[in-house]
């Protein structure tokens, strides 16, 4: 194969906005230990619980990974309009509780900029189209980074989202926690120009941690893998007891997934849009699936997870990372 045929294989350039919680923490380690991700910074918004307590969590899970080397950003505090809420009981009062597993006290550093602000300057200074938003939570800092600095929509390659369902919802019988926390800053980011993926719950929702999953994870014998089985434990119970499902769906690595390898998810274009005035609907996100597609339209949904590959590329990124 000629050089000027060969495939890209340089490292995604990506930004982790995220609420740590039980699934973002699974994120971080698939970003932090595979080689096609160059992770360079994670920035924190408020949801799966308050702003304290996730950022917090992001400092321990690469305490934990032994990563020193990726900044983190503390953002928001609460949605643009409304008043925020928690996901305690799914995520626990720290927003990341354990089974079996004793948290560090986190020794990576936080940063003193505020994450819109480190959004803007990263996407500003580096080269148009080379670095990827990948938010996990509420769309608040980046909504807020695109309406503070407009140039920033023209410079991102694209936008890869965990949020949403074109079919599903789990705060509501049709929105997602994420969209529905702040579904204003959600319009706001569908609407921009960027090229979007929304993996959301009709893809994640695949992404089970089996008792299988959970014993090859275990087998890897290191401090990291006893960190996401003590996850995975506290994360099954809730779900079983909260939203009936067996095993716990692992949510937010989907969308870093996406980007280490697209193969791993199929997707399908399709225009997006977010309702904000449904007295039964606020915070759902509209797929329309008629045809023709419009020739214009810069958003997909994800479809389908191959379930193999990706608790491959999980359990590989989990024995790469240093640990403590």
């Amino acid at each position: 194969m000629s050089a000027s045929n060969a495939p890209d294989r340089r490292p995604r350039t990506i930004i982790l906005d995220c609420d740590p919680g039980h699934d973002d923490a699974v994120a971080i380690l698939l970003a932090a230990g595979d080689p096609a991700i160059d992770l360079k910074g994670i920035t924190t918004i408020g949801g799966n619980q308050t702003l304290e307590k996730v950022t917090r969590n992001a400092r321990t899970v690469l305490t934990i990974a032994g990563i020193a080397d990726v900044p983190v950003y503390a953002g928001c505090t609460r949605p643009l309009v409304r008043e925020g809420v928690v996901a305690a009981e799914v995520h626990g009062d720290s927003g990341m509780d354990v089974h079996g597993y004793a948290l560090p006290e986190p020794t990576v550093p936080l940063d003193d900029v505020h994450a819109v602000d480190f959004i803007i300057d990263t996407i500003m200074s580096e080269p148009p189209g080379t670095v990827t938003l990948v938010p996990t939570g509420p769309l608040t800092n980046i909504a807020m980074a695109a309406r503070k600095e407009p140039a920033i929509v023209d410079r991102v390659a694209e936008v890869v989202l965990m949020g949403g369902g074109y079919h599903e919802g789990n705060k509501t019988a049709v929105a997602e926690f994420n969209i529905c926390v702040d579904p204003e800053a959600a319009h706001i980011v569908f609407n921009e120009r960027w090229p979007l993926t929304m993996v959301g719950l009709d893809l994640t929702h695949q992404a089970l941690a089996t008792p299988e999953v959970e014993e090859r994870i275990k087998a890897i014998g290191s401090d990291t893998a006893d960190f996401v089985v003590g996850l995975i434990g506290f994360f099954r119970e809730a779900y079983r007891e909260n939203q009936g499902f067996d095993d716990p769906p692992v949510h937010d690595p989907c969308a870093v997934a996406y980007l280490i390898d697209p193969a791993v998810v199929s997707t399908q274009k399709v225009p997006l849009d977010v309702e904000l005035c449904g007295a039964l609907t606020t915070g759902m996100t509209v797929a329309d699936f008629r045809p023709p597609i419009p020739e214009d339209c810069t958003t997909q949904v994800a479809v389908k997870l191959d379930h193999g590959k990706f608790w491959d590329m999980v359990e590989a990124a989990i024995r790469a990372v240093p640990g403590r």
